[in-house]
């Protein structure tokens, strides 16, 4: 069997004031293109299907045509809830998404509801998946007066592992029963969208705290045949195991991705288990392009971030300006620079000079920069406390941002 694993498309993304829309486009005409050269069976999207929990209609637009294009090509489809997902959102069409051979996993459910067993193009079942979304701390924990902050991440890490080891059960009975009735082993998935211990992150991921949880241990996960996971944008192996993988985005969803080759993977699984794994390139369907320099420097590096441009799809570009980045004129000065070029100037940033600058002086950056977490640190870091009390307030301020993101959902 061959899956096609992806993740964190985050369909209706506002990126500085840009629409994502034409890439997204672009992006599922050309996955269709790669389910036929490839002979896909199953697509799996490992969870921020989109980027809001009201998407905009024009991103469920997208989505509506991404479940009927592969369901009429005749392959499966398993979407799985992220951090950025709304559960009510992605399961109010799930039943009529059954209809058209797509199963949405929007949250935790009863271990034998998480089973997927996904099919072969011909219709007999090829693999069966724990399908597990985005954990929230209260699908699988009570919160209990008096714990520590470590006691709360190890009763966190305890549940979800529990969890997963029950789905995990349930699996391995269904497992048997098809196995036997089918003559041959059917290979086992899992999926999940956290952080895990030893995954590189970037500064386009928002960072997970499921109670006090930071990272997933890799060596918590069940024995399977293998992990697709989502979250993290940047694709890799976790811990250098083959079975255990971040796809990725398939766009770049921030400057700081720009350098990245985007990817898909084909996961190639028989009755012994994981067979191969192979990484397919994903086009840059818009270039993004950031320069940093004084001024000098900058004029020549715009003009080759033009050379990738064209009338029709600029660049799309991040300015740093370094050194002369106390002139008051910096905006104007950027834009004559641009004059006549392929580029779009999305963010014009100051670097300062001096690493010991406080919050309120700050001006390389703007709050929509940065994440409640880092602003929060930042001003945690101007009071004259002990680490010990640092890191509780740190703990605890995440603790409250999780639990009103829980309630948002």
């Amino acid at each position: 069997m061959r899956i096609l694993h992806t993740s964190d498309w985050h369909l209706g993304q506002h990126f500085m004031g840009k629409s994502r829309q034409a890439e997204h486009q672009a992006l599922i005409a050309w996955l269709l293109l790669q389910v036929e050269a490839h002979a896909v069976d199953a697509v799996l999207i490992a969870g921020d299907v989109f980027d809001t929990g009201a998407p905009p209609s024009y991103a469920r637009e997208l989505y509506s045509q991404l479940v009927v294009r592969l369901h009429s090509a005749g392959v499966a489809l398993l979407l799985l809830g992220g951090n950025h997902d709304s559960v009510a959102t992605l399961g109010e069409s799930s039943a009529l998404l059954a209809r058209l051979n797509a199963t949405v996993v929007a949250a935790v459910a009863d271990p034998a509801d998480q089973l997927v067993v996904l099919p072969l193009r011909g219709g007999e079942a090829g693999c069966i998946v724990c399908a597990v979304p985005f954990i929230r701390a209260r699908d699988v924990l009570q919160s209990q007066a008096g714990q520590s902050a470590e006691e709360k991440q190890q009763s966190m890490q305890a549940a979800i592992q529990a969890h997963y080891l029950s789905v995990h059960a349930a699996a391995l009975v269904r497992q048997e029963e098809l196995s036997q009735a089918l003559g041959r082993r059917l290979p086992l998935l899992a999926t999940g969208h956290l952080t895990t211990v030893g995954a590189s992150s970037n500064e386009s991921v928002r960072e997970i705290y499921v109670g006090s949880l930071e990272a997933f241990p890799t060596a918590a996960f069940p024995p399977v045949d293998y992990v697709a996971l989502g979250h993290i944008h940047k694709p890799q192996k976790v811990g250098g195991l083959e079975h255990i993988r971040y796809c990725g985005s398939p766009i770049a969803l921030g400057f700081d991705e720009e350098k990245q080759q985007k990817e898909v993977l084909l996961v190639d699984l028989n009755a012994d288990g994981l067979s191969a794994v192979t990484a397919l390139p994903v086009p840059r369907f818009q270039p993004l392009v950031s320069v940093s320099g004084n001024l000098l420097e900058l004029a020549a590096a715009i003009v080759e971030a033009g050379a990738e441009g064209t009338s029709e799809k600029p660049v799309w570009l991040e300015v740093t300006v370094e050194q002369d980045d106390y002139l008051a004129d910096l905006p104007a000065r950027i834009e004559a620079m641009t004059q006549g070029l392929p580029v779009e100037v999305l963010r014009v940033r100051r670097l300062r000079g001096n690493a010991a600058a406080s919050l309120i002086g700050e001006l390389s950056e703007t709050l929509d920069e940065l994440s409640p977490d880092e602003v929060f640190a930042r001003r945690l870091a101007q009071e004259d406390l002990v680490p010990e009390l640092q890191l509780a307030l740190h703990q605890r301020y995440r603790a409250v941002v999780a639990s009103l993101s829980e309630d948002a959902q």
